[in-house]
């Protein structure tokens, strides 16, 4: 009942109202990949799509039935608000970026500058417009190792795209977040960034105006926020804002 009270006032925030759904229905939740393992966890009865920020928010764009959205970057949820599909977005996580090598290191890769210094690098990055690929492109940018991208055998869709090159050894080296290598079971190993290169990581999650279940969805987002949420979370190594 405290949850649903929750809900409730979480609905009366964002503005939105009520459909006659009920709020144990199954919750769909359109989510960044780099959650697959913290949001499952924390709602094991809702059905996830998991996927790159950009291609969900495209999806809900097209009217995908999707009840939340929860995007590693907040262009996507603000972008998904701005045009009346989603309701006010609240940032519910924190991550930072890391440089990922399998843990055998072929590459011998100690930081990141080493990357410019190795010829045959095959690196594995995320495309442009995913959010992990553009934090890549801020990092690289602000260390002026833009070039390196030259070096990219891939371009990922998603950052668990990068995670399975690496742990399969098809690349040397790529960049994700530092929960992704959390949970790798130890087949890749992180190597920490310059703090001045480091961006700023926050998710955002939001209801989706066209949502069949409302309550569910408000409800789920309560607990996110709450303290079995923040718990989940701060266990798969997230930050919590």
């Amino acid at each position: 009942m405290r949850r649903l009270a929750l809900a409730l006032v979480l609905a009366a925030l964002f503005g939105g109202g009520w459909t006659t759904a009920r709020s144990d229905d199954p919750v769909t939740v359109y989510a960044a990949a780099s959650l697959a393992e913290a949001l499952p966890r924390m709602a094991p009865a809702a059905r996830f799509q998991l996927a790159g920020s950009n291609q969900l928010a495209l999806q809900i764009c097209q009217g995908a039935p999707a009840d939340v959205f929860a995007s590693a970057s907040p262009i996507y949820t603000q972008q998904l608000f701005q045009e009346g599909l989603v309701e006010r977005p609240r940032t519910f996580a924190t991550n930072s970026l890391v440089l990922a090598v399998p843990r055998s290191n072929p590459a011998k890769i100690s930081t990141v500058y080493d990357l410019a210094k190795r010829p045959k690098l095959k690196l594995v990055v995320a495309g442009a417009k995913v959010p992990v690929g553009l934090y890549t492109r801020e990092v690289l940018k602000r260390l002026a190792l833009l070039r390196v991208l030259r070096k990219a055998v891939s371009q990922e869709p998603d950052v668990k795209g990068i995670v399975g090159k690496l742990a399969l050894g098809e690349a040397d080296a790529g960049f994700v977040y530092a929960t992704d290598v959390r949970a790798s079971s130890g087949r890749l190993v992180a190597i920490a960034l310059p703090r001045r290169s480091q961006p700023t990581i926050r998710y955002e999650v939001a209801v989706v105006r066209g949502s069949k279940n409302r309550a569910g969805a408000f409800e789920l987002i309560s607990d996110l926020l709450g303290t079995e949420g923040r718990r989940e979370l701060a266990r798969g190594g997230f930050g919590l804002p």
